[in-house]
């Protein structure tokens, strides 16, 4: 049985620094939540429209700005708050204050890959090179932007792989979603078709699929015959060129083999397989 005296200090104690410490926890859960709706419309202001950009673009711009803040407040705040009741409990943080100071030195010489992270991760948000939902390649490894942090960047590939890249390792960021993609096809054709009859299907499919009413929303020029790219070995090689919203641009270039297969067929237009000659020697 717990003597009188130790519960009148406990329940002084409670009265005293348990309500402190109560008061701390709910007001730093208040300030989190004050914090997150304020940094949501302070940046969703602050954000300088682009004619360029489309509203989907830009929506993801501020969410990824936003994301990060969420995560620098909520750091300072628990911190801070976490130090506030270590006070309350009777914890002297000086000592850890000082310790962490000494701790942080040492980190700083061994830490240098990190603070070249934070570095590389704040470029990245304030120039704006690539937002969550976006698809980039950082060298050989391509996917969609599922997370991004001041420290690193992940990505979610086709194979449903993910990747963690710390952003001081990005050497170089390919955005291939940002304002618009592209349509770029070359396709080869033999070299006794009709130029011009082979023109005028490939117009004629892109426009189609331009105006077909479950992809128009996706394309932004319809694909057209842009210009003979090459002479090949056993083909002509022809490049279609078009633009379509972000992330669009191969499900659009899927449809539209689909149907220019269709069309060449239906046109009698060869799409040639590879021939060689061979001379014999008397």
């Amino acid at each position: 049985m717990i003597p009188p005296d130790y519960l009148n200090v406990i329940a002084a104690w409670l009265l005293d620094h348990g309500f402190k410490i109560l008061v701390i926890l709910t007001g730093s859960l208040i300030v989190h939540k004050f914090a997150h709706i304020i940094v949501d419309r302070m940046i969703r202001k602050a954000v300088a429209s682009d004619r360029f950009i489309s509203a989907e673009a830009e929506k993801k711009r501020e969410d990824t700005l936003i994301a990060v803040f969420h995560q620098i407040f909520a750091v300072g705040i628990w911190l801070l708050a976490g130090l506030m009741i270590l006070s309350e409990i009777g914890i002297n943080t000086t000592p850890l204050l000082a310790g962490a100071g000494i701790i942080g030195l040492a980190f700083g010489f061994g830490g240098q890959y990190l603070i070249k992270d934070l570095i590389s991760g704040f470029f990245i948000f304030l120039e704006n090179q690539y937002r969550i939902g976006d698809v980039v390649c950082f060298g050989d490894t391509c996917g969609l932007v599922e997370k991004t942090t001041l420290r690193t960047t992940t990505l979610r590939d086709l194979d449903g792989v993910v990747h963690h890249v710390p952003n001081g390792e990005i050497k170089t960021a390919s955005n291939l979603s940002k304002y618009f993609s592209r349509v770029n096809l070359n396709i080869g054709i033999a070299y006794n078709s009709d130029l011009e009859k082979v023109i005028k299907v490939v117009n004629e499919v892109g426009n189609e699929l331009a105006e077909d009413k479950d992809w128009k929303e996706m394309i932004v020029k319809p694909p057209q015959f842009l210009r003979v790219d090459d002479f090949g070995d056993s083909a002509i090689i022809i490049k279609i060129l078009g633009e379509t919203k972000p992330i669009k641009q191969w499900d659009v270039a899927g449809e539209l083999r689909k149907r220019l297969k269709i069309a060449f067929d239906k046109h009698n237009i060869e799409i040639p397989f590879p021939q060689r000659v061979i001379h014999q020697v008397k």
